[in-house]
């Protein structure tokens, strides 16, 4: 991991986000807890980087749940805060749709995305952010979803060679 990422050892519980960006991140990781996205999760990174506060991640097993996940973030960030992306990136393949409101970044990753970039290997060392609990229910839910995915490929595989 690039040093310049990394949280100081001594800060890494003390969240200097502003009111501002946990406001938005509380809203948009409700909004895809709402539309089911996998694995929510929030670091404060303002320690780290000059250009934004906090990085939203959330998941989803399929492209079209991707875009109906950021879809809804930005609806309601625009109807309840008023806020709309400076940038959105990665909508065309919608497997890792970036949105950048400045004070916060949210990424939202195909499924196979998130397991490959690992993001949060990157950000571990912030503090983790507060957020909703139907936010924190959706942890674990990506694995869930792969281990019923893979005993159903499995079943059906069984099927065909009897």
């Amino acid at each position: 991991m690039p040093s310049e990422f990394k949280c100081p050892p001594t800060e890494s519980l003390v969240v200097t986000a502003t009111d501002r960006s946990l406001e938005l991140v509380n809203t948009a990781a409700q909004a895809a807890a709402d539309k089911l996205a996998h694995d929510i999760i929030a670091y404060d990174v303002s320690d780290v980087l000059s250009i934004t506060d906090a990085f939203l991640l959330a998941s989803a097993p399929n492209d079209r749940q991707v875009k109906s996940i950021v879809d809804e973030i930005e609806e309601r960030l625009l109807k309840e805060l008023g806020a709309k992306p400076v940038r959105r990136e990665g909508d065309r393949e919608a497997r890792w749709v970036l949105l950048d409101y400045v004070d916060i970044v949210v990424h939202v990753q195909h499924s196979e995305e998130r397991v490959f970039y690992a993001l949060e290997r990157l950000w571990k060392d912030c503090p983790e952010l507060e957020l909703p609990d139907d936010a924190k229910a959706t942890r674990g839910k990506a694995e869930e979803h792969a281990k019923l995915q893979a005993a159903e490929e499995a079943a059906e595989l069984g099927g065909e060679w009897r």
